[in-house]
This record gives C-alpha cells, structure tokens and sequence, in this order.
C-alpha cells in the first residue's frame, strides 16, 4: 500500500492524493490550482494518473481547492462515487456549478479576443451542466460513520471543524494481512472559531497527511480579533467612509455574520448598511442554516432559543447584477461583503473600483491571501492595482485581521498533532515552503516525529 502526492505539494491549492492497495486507487481530494492565471492554467493538464482505473473519490470538504476538479475528473470517464459529509454535497452544489458559469465566462471573453486575432478557440474547464452531471456521483456520510470503500480501505469522516461539513479522512487500510491507519487531517478548523466544533482529536494512527498552511505563525487571539474589529468599524464609522470585506463565500461569510449578530450592539451596527453582496454566499448561508447538527455549542443554544445564527436587521441579500451596481452608489456607511475571498474576481473587484481610491475607505482583509492574488498584493502594501486595465491607486486602508482564520495556527496544528499517542510519521501538504519548513523544524524538536514533505508525484509506501 502506497500514496502518491499529486497536488498541494509545498503550495496550498490543488489538492490531491492517490492511495493505491489491494489493486485498487482511491483518490483524496481532486482540487483546483488557484492564483495566478499562469498557475491556473495547469487546471487544463492532464490528471497525472489513469482515470479509468479509479475506484473512489473521498474529499474532505467543499472548498475548491480540494474539489474544484471534480467535473473534469467526470468528464474524463470517471463514473464511481465520490464520498464527503452531507453538508459537503450540499455545498458543492452550488460551488461546483457557480465554478462551471465561470469557466464558461472566462472562455467567451477569452474567445471574443481569439476570434478578433484569428486564433483557435478554446474550451471552458467545464461547464455549469457538466459540473451538474458530477452531482450525481457524490454519496453522502456523517461524522463517526465507517463505510467499505473498496476491499481492503474503510472510510470514517470525522469533524474537521473548518468549514461545514468539513473532515478528518480516517483510512483503515488492509493488505495481505497488514493493517494500517492513515489519517488526513484535511484543513484543520482554528479551535473555538465561530458557529462549529473545534477539530476531532484522532488519538493513533500509522501516518498523518497533515496541512501546513499557518505552519509558521500564530493567530492573534480571538479577544484581540473582534477588539480590532470593532475598532476599525468604530474608525470607518467617524471618517463617514465604507468597509469592503472581501470573503470567502462559504465558511468566512458566514461567521462574519454570526459575529456581526453577537457583537450587534457593541460595535453599534445598527448605523451601518450590511450588504451581503454575493448570490453564491447567500445560498451557502442557507446550506449553515440548515445544517445546525454540527453546530458548536454556542451557536446550538442559539438556534434552541428559536433565532437564527445569521439574521440581522439591517442586512441586504444582493443577488441580482443590478442590486449590486446600486451598492456602488453609497459613499459611506456601508458594509459590503462579497466574493472572491482572495480578490481574483466576484463582485469585490467592482467595489474596490468604486472605493479603494478613497482615503475614508477601509479594506479589512480576514482570509488567507495566496501568492500571485491581488488580496496578496494588497497585504503586501501596493501602491495601485490594476482592474480591467486601469490603474487604480490604493488609497484606502487595508487591515489584515490574522485572528479570523478557519485554519489551525501553528500551535492548533501542534496540539493536534500531539493528541496522536503514538507521536506517528507525518507527511506535511498545504503549505507553501516557509511553513512548511517552520512546521516541519518544530515537529521535529518537539514530538521527535519523522517528518516528510512532500513533494510533487513522491510516493511514499505506507
């Protein structure tokens, strides 16, 4: 039995890893290369592995860089079940197919430009009905259940605590007479985050697939998170300016929102326009309202009380091109949450063309900002940016709010880490090189443990 690590290889997109026993192949993850549109374009490679001899697809949760590839991987002729938690099916309903309406656009604009030069036309990665199609294939499971993937792999999906529906992937693994666990720790939630459970502590296993995204840093604690929070609201509220928050739209949206309900009235809200500007992140709110089976305590006694996690008064639903234009007609007190969470498209670029050039404006950075991004370049502190051509300067203030991560620090991997009794080898993924190399050092110091990290197409014999 063997694993071959084919994505999110010292980088923390495209995920993707191949286990290989009994003669059966069962993939973790199909995820999407995102950032640059240089990086991007490998999405249109070839799969490094032999789709027809696929057995299972098992993905940890909704994000597109775990699951992005999904429909390409359907496409090719892969027709087997691609098992995730209920609440993944649910999101990945609405991710996939707004991913497909975006190739699909890409590809027009891209061919508007190649017909003008004469050039060959080029395809979109897949399509909305293509990524429809793959729907099919998804089998639902919940948290503790164990299921017969194929002879010899059985499959337990436990609570991840990243995003909804999120998951640890436990693989017990069988092979003439040699038993094996492996666990991949898919993005570990950051303990005591808002709405969900802290991560499920696994307490053995032969080797851990472990993330390493935050592998070098440690998050400002959540006190400090939402007193910086309310005052950059506080600031934006008396220089009579916007605050533009670009966010994921499935996980970060929504605990903005649930934040913005506990602390309504000390942050003193109630003065302020809330936009969620987002037709994808209004469907995903909805996939939270529904699933509360998974809800951390608080939010639990919450929804007990009879009142929803996520409702605020004085918030707009924007889901039509048009709401969204008028959003831009405000030149202050509005709280605009839109998409992408790393700025490389959605609505938030249209706002920053409205406001970014204003000195009243503020830009409150609350997500992960991958290299070659333009929420990258903004943390980075540039002086302009460049939006369908134009040059626009950088006039706002940008916050980077380092506590609101739905990823483990570097002490929240450690400790999870440590719960392993038996302190197993590990193999480090998601990560660009830097923290991994941190994560790897301390690791190492601390537990004695036998570290890899992996690298693209290593295989590594379990």
């Amino acid at each position: 039995m063997n694993i071959k690590f084919l994505g999110a290889t010292r980088e923390v997109t495209g995920s993707c890893y191949l286990v290989q026993i009994n003669n059966k192949n069962v993939l973790l993850e199909c995820g999407m290369l995102q950032g640059s549109h240089e990086h991007e374009r490998h999405n249109h490679d070839p799969f490094p592995f032999d789709v027809a001899t696929l057995d299972a697809v098992i993905v940890s949760h909704a994000h597109l860089d775990h699951t992005g590839r999904l429909p390409v991987l359907i496409k090719e002729g892969y027709h087997g079940p691609i098992y995730t938690h209920n609440a993944t099916v649910d999101l990945c309903e609405i991710m996939l197919v707004d991913s497909g309406y975006i190739h699909e656009k890409e590809a027009r604009w891209e061919n508007k430009k190649r017909e003008r030069k004469g050039l060959a036309l080029v395809e979109p990665l897949y399509t909305t009905t293509e990524a429809s199609t793959t729907l099919q294939y998804f089998q639902g499971l919940t948290y503790d259940e164990e299921i017969d993937v194929c002879p010899g792999v059985k499959l337990t999906l436990r609570d991840a605590g990243h995003i909804i529906g999120s998951a640890i992937i436990e693989l017990a693994l069988s092979e003439n007479g040699i038993s094996k666990k492996v666990v991949f720790s898919g993005d570990l939630g950051h303990k005591n985050a808002p709405i969900l459970r802290d991560p499920y502590q696994v307490n053995y296993a032969d080797l851990v697939i472990m993330e390493s995204t935050y592998g070098d840093r440690l998050h400002r604690s959540w006190e400090d998170t939402w007193q910086e929070m309310g005052t950059i609201i506080a600031n934006a509220k008396s220089n009579k300016g916007n605050i533009l928050i670009p966010a994921f739209t499935v996980g970060r949206t929504q605990e903005l929102l649930y934040e913005f309900k506990q602390h309504f009235t000390a942050w003193q809200l109630a003065d302020w326009q809330i936009f969620l500007d987002s037709p994808m992140g209004i469907k995903a709110t909805g996939v939270y309202a529904k699933h509360h089976e998974v809800y951390d305590k608080q939010a639990v006694a919450i929804k007990q009380d009879h009142q929803g996690i996520l409702d605020l008064p004085n918030l707009h639903m924007s889901e039509t091109t048009e709401y969204s234009m008028k959003i831009n007609q405000i030149n202050s007190g509005a709280i605009i949450i839109a998409g992408s969470g790393m700025c490389t498209g959605g609505r938030i670029k249209h706002h920053f063309k409205h406001n970014i050039w204003r000195e009243n404006a503020h830009v409150l950075i609350v997500g992960f900002q991958a290299r070659g991004t333009l929420g990258r370049s903004l943390v980075d502190g540039c002086e302009q940016i460049n939006l369908w051509g134009e040059k626009i300067r950088v006039k706002a203030q940008i916050h980077t709010i380092g506590g609101f991560s739905a990823h483990a620090d570097q002490q929240g991997l450690l400790t999870w880490y440590q719960g392993f009794k038996n302190k197993p080898p590990v193999v480090l993924v998601h990560g660009e090189e830097e923290a991994m190399e941190i994560l790897a050092q301390k690791l190492k110091y601390e537990y004695k443990a036998k570290v890899v990290k992996a690298s693209y197409k290593q295989n590594i014999v379990i």
